[in-house]
This record gives C-alpha cells, sequence and structure tokens, in this order.
C-alpha cells in the first residue's frame, strides 16, 4: 500500500496501557482510516483463524482469500459499506440487528439493498419490521435456496419440469464435470453448454465416419481386429525382424533364438503353462523366411493372444484356413486396418464419447439446447436481485462484527477495556486457585513468544466430540510455585463450553513483584531441603552399609582378625574446632554489636538486611515487568502487531484472579484435621526464641551502659571539668 497522503482530518488519541491509540467514534474517522499513518495503526495484519470473530465474516473481510486481513482489507470493507449507508458511524454499533432507517434511499447501491431487505422481511412474514438481522437473511437464502433459479447461472437438472431436458442437464454434468451452485446442487453454465455441443458435433461428425467401408473394412468387427492387432504388434514385428536378421547370417540363429543356458535356467523352475519367464522370448522358433505359426509351436506365453488374433482379424480377412502369417500378410493385414487406426487417432470429442453416438446424434436432432440455454437466460436474470440479497447479508455482518474488528486491529481498544473481550482471547483458564483471562488459540510453543516477558503455560485443551486445541495461558499475579508441567485446570471457552486442559509446557518470566521478594528464601529454604534430604541419604546408605559390614562380621566371626587399636585423641582438631566456632561466634557478636548501636534506627536496618537479599530479584522482576507486552506472543499466533501492547503491572492483575472469599462470608478456624501438638510445639519454640532475643538483647543493651554510662537512646554525658590545680604555696 502506497503512503497516505497527509491526512485532513482531525484524529483523537487515546492512551491505555503506555501506548497512544487512535479513537474510532464517527464515520469520518472511519472514512478517513486511508489517510492514517499505518504507523499508528496497532496491529498491521491477522490471521482469519483462532479469533471470536464469525468465519464468514472475515472471509468477506479476506476478499484476496489468503487467510490474513490486512490493512487495505479493513479500508476496503468499510469503503465497499460507505454508498449503502447515511452514516459510515453506524459500523461501530457493533449489535446485531442493521436498521433498515441506516440504509441510504438517494444511492443506487443503498436503495437496492433497502427494497431487499424490506422484500426478505416480507417473505419471513415481518412487513412492518425495521431491523434486518444475520438470521433473517441467512434464512431468506435458503428461502430462495428452495428455488433452482437463483441469479448464479448455474442450472442443475431440477430446474426444468421437463424429464428430457433434466436428462439432458444430467448428461451435460456428466461430460463436462458440472459446477456447484449456490445451494450445493451441481449444474450446468453456459460455457460447459457451449462447450458440451462443440464437442458433440465434432464427435459426431467423426462417428459417422465409421460406417464408411474404407474406414471400417470388417464392419464392427474392423475394432476388434485392431484391437487383437495391437496387442501382438511389436512381438510379430520383432519376429519378422529375426527371421530378416537369419537370413542375412545363418550365423546370428544361436543368438537370434536365444542360449542353451537361458533355457536350462527356465527349465529348473516349477513353470506355467504361460510362464513370464519366456514371455521376453520370441513368438516362434527364428529361421529364414519361416511364416509365424500363430496356432501350433508358438511361444507358450503368447499362444492366447495369438490365437485372438487369428480368431478376430486373420479369419475375417484370410479365412479360418490360415494358420500361419508370413511377413507379406501380416504387412497386408496392418495395411487393412491402416484407415480405421487413423480414424480412432483423429478422435474429436472425447469428453462425450461416453454417451456413444447413437444418443450423441439424438441430442443433436432435439431442441435440448434451446431449452437450457433459456434456462440460463431466466437464472441470470435473477441475478441482481440475488446479488442485493448478498449485500444486505453483507451490511448486516459487518454492522455486528466490523466494529470488534476494528477495535482490536486499528487500536486494541476491547483488548484494555475491562468490559469486554479482545477477539484473540478464547476463554477462561481456572488454574492453581487462579483464573487468566489472557488466554490465546496457538498451534503450539512459539519461540518468539518468550520475548513478550510474560509468564506463559502452554495448555492442550480436550473436550469429547471436539478436536483438540492448544492455548497459551499468561498467568500476570500470584506465583509460579505450583505451575508445572502435568498440572490439571479447566478452560472455559467464549461459548461457554468446558475443557479439560492440561500444562504441557512453559515459558517461565516474573509474575509479580511480590514473589521475587520471597524468591531468595524461596530458594533458600529449597536449598536446604535438599541438602537435608542428599544427608539423609547419605546417612541412610551408610547406615545400610554399616549393618551389611556387620552382618558380614557376624558370620565370619571366627576368622575375625584382632581388633585394632583405638586411634589417639587428636588435640589439634578439637583446638581447630574451637578456633572455628570462636571465630563464627566472634563475627555474630560484631554483627549483633554493630545492629544495636544503630540505636532507634535498627527497623530501618531489618528493612536494609531485607533489601540486601531480596533487592536484586526484585529489581530484575521489576524491569522485565516494565517490559512485559502482548506484541510477541500474537507475532508467533501470525499477527503482525505494529504498536508496543504493554501488560503493566496494574492491568496485568487485571487480566488474572486470585481466589478470595466472597464478601460478608463467615469463616471458621477451627481444623479438626489440625495437627495440635505439633503446632503447641511451634507456638513453644516460637515463644522461647523470642524470650532469647530479648533477654540477649537486654544483657547487651545493660552491658552497653555500663561501659558507655548511658543507654543508646540518651544522649551522651560531658565529659567532667577538670579539678584547679592547687594554689602555690
Amino acid at each position: 500500500m502506497s503512503t497516505p497522503a497527509a491526512s485532513t482530518h482531525s484524529w483523537t488519541f487515546f492512551r491505555t496501557g503506555g501506548l497512544d491509540q487512535v479513537a474510532l467514534t464517527t464515520g469520518a474517522d472511519l472514512l478517513a482510516l486511508d489517510q492514517l499513518d499505518q504507523k499508528l495503526w496497532v496491529a498491521l495484519s491477522c490471521p482469519v483463524k483462532g479469533l471470536e470473530l464469525d468465519d464468514k465474516t472475515l472471509a468477506l473481510v479476506d476478499t484476496d482469500g489468503d487467510g490474513r486481513i490486512r490493512v487495505p482489507e479493513v479500508i476496503g470493507a468499510i469503503k465497499w459499506a460507505a454508498p449503502y449507508l447515511n452514516d459510515a458511524g453506524v459500523l461501530l454499533a457493533g449489535t446485531d440487528g442493521l436498521p433498515l432507517s441506516v440504509l441510504n434511499s438517494s444511492s443506487p447501491e443503498g436503495q437496492s439493498a433497502l427494497t431487499c431487505a424490506r422484500q426478505i422481511l416480507a417473505n419471513l412474514g415481518r412487513k412492518d419490521a425495521s431491523v434486518i438481522t444475520v438470521a433473517d437473511v441467512a434464512d431468506t437464502a435458503k428461502i430462495f435456496a428452495a428455488s433452482p433459479l437463483n441469479g448464479d447461472g448455474v442450472i442443475p437438472p431440477e430446474a426444468s419440469t421437463d424429464a428430457t431436458v433434466q436428462q439432458l442437464i444430467k448428461d451435460i454434468v456428466a461430460c463436462t464435470g458440472g459446477k456447484a451452485d449456490r445451494t450445493g446442487s451441481v449444474g450446468v453454465t453456459a460455457e460447459q453448454i457451449t462447450a458440451f455441443f462443440a464437442d458433440l458435433a465434432a464427435f459426431s461428425a467423426w462417428a459417422a465416419k465409421a460406417s464408411d467401408g474404407a474406414t471400417s473394412p470388417l464392419g464392427a468387427g474392423t475394432a476388434t481386429a485392431l484391437a487383437a492387432v495391437n496387442a501382438v504388434r511389436a512381438k510379430v514385428d520383432d519376429y519378422f525382424a529375426r527371421c530378416r536378421l537369419a537370413a542375412f547370417d545363418t550365423r546370428a540363429l544361436a543368438a537370434l533364438n536365444r542360449s542353451e543356458t537361458e533355457y536350462l535356467a527356465i527349465a529348473a523352475k516349477d513353470m506355467k503353462i504361460t510362464s513370464e519367464e519366456v514371455a521376453g522370448f520370441p513368438l516362434s522358433r527364428i529361421e529364414a523366411g519361416r511364416a509365424l505359426p500363430l496356432l501350433d509351436g508358438a511361444n507358450p506365453a503368447w499362444a492366447g493372444a495369438l490365437a485372438k488374433l487369428h480368431a478376430d482379424a486373420v479369419v475375417p480377412v484370410f479365412g479360418a484356413a490360415k494358420a500361419a502369417l508370413t511377413e507379406a500378410d501380416w504387412a497386408s493385414l496392418k495395411a487393412k486396418l491402416a484407415a480405421y487406426e487413423a480414424w480412432l487417432g483423429a478422435k474429436a470429442g472425447a469428453s462425450v464419447e461416453k454417451l456413444g453416438a447413437a444418443r450423441a446424434a439424438e441430442i443433436l436432432a432435439g431442441n435440448g439446447r434451446a431449452a437450457v440455454e433459456a434456462l440460463v437466460t431466466q437464472d441470470l436474470a435473477l441475478a441482481p436481485g440475488f446479488a442485493a440479497i448478498a449485500a444486505v447479508e453483507k451490511l448486516a455482518r459487518f454492522h455486528r462484527d466490523l466494529r470488534a474488528l476494528l477495535h482490536n486491529f486499528v487500536n486494541f481498544a476491547d483488548f484494555y477495556s475491562r468490559d469486554k473481550w479482545a477477539v484473540f482471547q478464547s476463554g477462561t483458564l481456572y488454574l492453581d486457585s487462579r483464573s487468566t483471562e489472557l488466554c490465546i488459540r496457538v498451534d503450539g510453543p512459539n519461540p518468539l513468544a518468550a520475548m513478550s516477558k510474560t509468564y506463559i503455560a502452554y495448555c492442550t485443551c480436550t473436550r469429547p466430540g471436539q478436536a483438540p486445541m492448544t492455548i497459551a495461558a499468561c498467568f500476570t499475579q500470584g506465583d509460579s510455585d505450583f505451575l508445572f508441567v502435568g498440572r490439571h485446570g479447566v478452560f472455559y471457552d467464549r461459548k461457554g463450553r468446558d475443557w479439560e486442559a492440561v500444562i504441557t509446557s512453559i515459558v517461565d518470566n516474573p509474575i509479580s513483584v511480590r514473589q521475587a521478594f520471597w524468591a531468595p528464601y524461596k530458594k533458600f529454604v529449597r536449598l536446604i531441603e535438599e541438602q537435608i534430604a542428599k544427608r539423609a541419604a547419605a546417612a541412610e546408605a551408610e547406615s545400610s552399609g554399616k549393618l551389611a559390614a556387620a552382618a558380614e562380621k557376624t558370620a565370619h566371626a571366627d576368622k575375625a582378625k584382632p581388633a585394632e587399636p583405638p586411634k589417639k585423641f587428636d588435640l589439634a582438631v578439637v583446638t581447630g574446632i574451637g578456633v572455628a566456632l570462636g571465630s563464627i561466634g566472634g563475627f555474630l557478636a560484631a554483627i549483633f554489636s554493630n545492629f544495636v548501636n544503630l540505636g532507634m534506627w535498627m527497623p530501618l536496618g531489618v528493612v536494609g538486611i531485607l533489601l540486601v537479599i531480596s533487592g536484586p530479584s526484585m529489581i530484575i522482576a521489576w524491569l522485565k515487568l516494565r517490559q512485559r507486552t502482548l506484541g510477541p506472543l500474537l507475532e508467533g499466533n501470525g499477527w503482525a502487531v505494529n504498536g508496543r501492547v504493554k501488560i503493566n503491572i496494574p492491568f496485568g492483575t487485571a487480566l488474572t484472579d486470585v481466589a478470595v472469599l466472597p464478601t460478608g462470608s463467615k469463616r471458621s478456624l477451627e481444623d479438626p484435621y489440625e495437627d495440635k501438638e505439633s503446632a503447641r510445639r511451634q507456638r513453644r519454640l516460637t515463644f522461647l526464641v523470642v524470650i532469647v532475643l530479648l533477654a540477649a538483647a537486654a544483657i547487651f543493651i545493660r552491658w552497653k551502659r555500663v561501659q558507655t554510662g548511658h543507654y543508646f537512646w540518651q544522649p551522651a554525658p560531658a565529659p567532667a571539668a577538670a579539678a584547679p590545680a592547687e594554689a602555690k604555696k
């Protein structure tokens, strides 16, 4: 598409999700879309599959039928509809039901559509109705489809009540293949009728020559004779060629008749009467000037074909006594059938040959062609009315569906709206106490989707009676602790049908800053658990080994060696352990001392420690969440997204809901299966730890008071003044 001219239209833009998008609110906005710089369109193309829009409407927009909708086609749909309407802005209604009052009665297109719409409603028994729906037009199409003449130029057999004409149409369909009309019935077009009768005339003229004695010297048996000759022609020509070569040089006889070793190889096998092993051998024994025997002494593999040649061709030409053919006889026989063979090669109108010469002559002698062509003329006369029906249906569909397409193509207003769904949102996935609305039908995982910086769970959805489908579900709230491959959930599509959903693969990205805050601690806990599990496994293995060794030692107690003397106690090891523990204790004491020295700033110290631990993870998550965008995910599904469709934290929170108790709910904390003893131990341990920490803090604070002479929340006392020197005596 060429660069649009400078726009004279005054546009309005709105900002949602950090993206400036053009507002489409009036007919003038729609008619000026060809002037809007494509760099300001949110999308430049989208597939027609996988969208929550009527497939037939999308097919009407996709004028080139390539399975994709592009900017020129969107503009073309608006330009097509404009002459039919008083105001193109009605295309933004997005409702099923086209008011007749919006049709432009002053334009030829609008008047034709208005007349047709009124006729449709009258046919449906709703003459006074002021609105026509997509269903009304579809029903009307069925009503008109009941008539075999429907303006498409295709005439099915049922278009005529004359049995002769019906049979003629069936014959034309059988020879030309026919064409399906609007109802699905197969009929014929004017072009097919013309081609059929041209072939019929050519075939009849060609077939008429068959009765000529020069063309068919054997009458009705000429075709059979030629078939018998052609069946053995190559082998008979080969036989006489070999005989001529034997006459030229007798030394070639052995080679021409095949060697004895070849016969020995065949004789070693179980042979058949018509053995394929000898089919490549000559028809008979090769000798100079020898005639070809047809009944006796012939190659067994060709005996049947030679007998048929004798019965179908030789006997009618030479008589029954002719049991062998000389080369001259063979040449004479071929010459006698040459005219018929040439006639066959010049066959015309092969497409109608299946009808036979008699039926061809009958059709040409009748007046069926004129009757069928008259039906075509009647049908084409109805074309304008049926074209108007198609236009009304298209207008009704655009009135219902074009708004949704524009608000998911020119801008993404529906995606950022909380009361509408985008056309690429296929439903809601419920999984892990959450529901996510950002679910997109895809063919499968795509590497490009990872660039969206969104946490994506690819799920395979199945439902009895439906083909399986794959969705990309984006989780934008909560955490990913219990999202893993193999987890099951339930997916509800836009029609409210439930599907079994199973996670098959995951694209891991941060879901929230809160998750990032706890991530280091969760990793630390997991690390401890893994180490404990490893140590426990190692201890179990060691214990099992010791038990096995003890059992073996007991079994061989009589052979046991004297016990080794105990090893001496290594004082250096104890000293090293003491030094290490002392260093660790000193390090912890220094940290605790510095922490207490913060005084009233100790809470900030706690915050600082938490930030040191969780800060890097939170910063990385925050940066990725700022980069989270829908574009790469859609582009992996065939879209060409032009704008940066961001999913910021507030919007992401709106796309995924976390389970919460309903307002006004009552909650009982009494759990009959609670491990109360464990809970009591946990509370006692927590209380003990708190008491110890408080006691340690109190002792340390008192110790600092003794050292400094004041508590850390009190100002330091002024130093005592020096005593005055004694007066000199």
